[in-house]
C-alpha cells in the first residue's frame, strides 16, 4: 500500500531560538532530505496547518522560522523542547543553487522572507569558493524586528552586506525600504550573475522593478513565495493563480513566469 503523502507525522522538536518577540525558530528532527527554499506543511491536531520554509538544515533536523500570527502559532509557540510537532513534506521546488555556483550573486530580502534564504546564504558562507560574490540587501521594519542577528554579523565577514531598517537609526543598519539600496549593487561590473528576492508581494513586486530599472535581466532574477498554501500536492486548488499551483511549481519562480503571479 502506497503511503499517504498528505497525512502529517509527528517529529521532537530539539531546541528553540526566540529571534524577536514574535518570531521563534524551531529546530526539528527529521531524516527528509531538504533542498534549499523548500517548505513543510506544519500542523497541531484539530488545531490547524500552515506552510512554514526551511530556515536551515542539517543532518537530521531543519529549521523552520515561524512568526506567531494566529490560533495555530499561538498553539505552536506553547511547545518546548522535547514535544512533538506535526509536519508532512518536504514540498516545493527549490533554488537553482547549482546554477548560482561560479557567479556573482544577489540577494535581496524582507522581514521573514529573510528564512527562505538563510540555509543557501548559510551554504555559501561556508563554502565562499563556490561564489564569486556575494551582496546581501537585507531589510526590516525596525530594530525589535530584526531576524538572524548572528548570522547578519557572520555574514557580514564574508559578503558585501547592506541592512536596513524602515524607520530606526542604529549601528550598522542603513534607514529605507530594500528598493532604496538596490541601486548601489554594482550590477555593470559583473560577467554573470543572478539576483534572488524573497519578502512580502509588494516588496518582491518592486524589488524587481528597480532590478529591471538598473539594467537586470528578467530571466536573472529569481522570488519565492507561498500564497495561501494548502494541501502541498496541487489537489486543492487553494494556492493557484491563474492556471500556475504555486505549491507544485513554486515556490521558486523565475521573474519571467513571476512577474504575472506578483498579483
Amino acid at each position: 500500500m502506497s503511503e499517504n503523502i498528505m497525512l502529517p507525522h509527528p517529529h521532537k522538536i530539539i531546541d528553540i531560538i526566540p529571534e524577536t518577540e514574535d518570531v521563534y525558530t524551531f529546530r526539528v528532527e527529521t531524516s527528509a532530505k531538504v533542498k534549499h527554499g523548500q517548505f513543510f506543511q506544519v500542523s497541531i491536531p484539530k488545531i490547524g496547518e500552515a506552510p512554514i520554509s526551511v530556515s536551515c538544515m542539517g543532518e537530521n533536523w531543519v529549521e523552520l522560522t515561524i512568526r506567531k500570527v494566529g490560533k495555530l502559532t499561538n498553539e505552536i509557540f506553547n511547545l518546548k523542547p522535547g514535544d512533538k510537532i506535526f509536519m508532512r513534506g518536504p514540498y516545493g521546488n527549490s533554488f537553482p543553487i547549482e546554477e548560482f555556483k561560479g557567479k556573482h550573486l544577489v540577494v535581496i530580502a524582507g522581514g521573514t522572507g529573510v528564512a527562505p534564504v538563510r540555509s543557501f546564504l548559510k551554504y555559501f558562507y561556508e563554502n565562499p569558493d563556490e561564489i564569486k560574490s556575494l551582496h546581501f540587501i537585507a531589510g526590516f521594519r525596525d530594530e525589535k524586528n530584526i531576524l538572524f542577528r548572528e548570522d547578519l554579523k557572520k555574514f557580514k565577514t564574508k559578503f558585501n552586506t547592506i541592512y536596513t531598517l524602515d524607520r530606526d537609526k542604529i549601528e550598522g543598519f542603513e534607514v529605507g525600504l530594500v528598493t532604496e539600496h538596490i541601486k548601489k549593487i554594482p550590477f555593470n561590473t559583473f560577467e554573470d550573475y543572478n539576483v534572488v528576492i524573497v519578502g512580502p508581494h509588494v516588496m518582491m513586486h518592486f524589488a524587481a522593478l528597480e532590478c529591471l530599472k538598473n539594467g537586470v535581466a528578467e530571466e536573472k532574477i529569481w522570488v519565492s513565495f507561498e500564497r495561501r498554501m494548502s494541501c502541498g500536492v496541487g489537489k486543492c486548488g487553494h494556492c493557484k493563480i491563474n492556471e500556475v499551483y504555486v505549491c507544485l511549481e513554486g515556490p521558486v519562480f523565475n521573474y519571467t513566469k513571476a512577474k504575472n503571479l506578483l498579483d
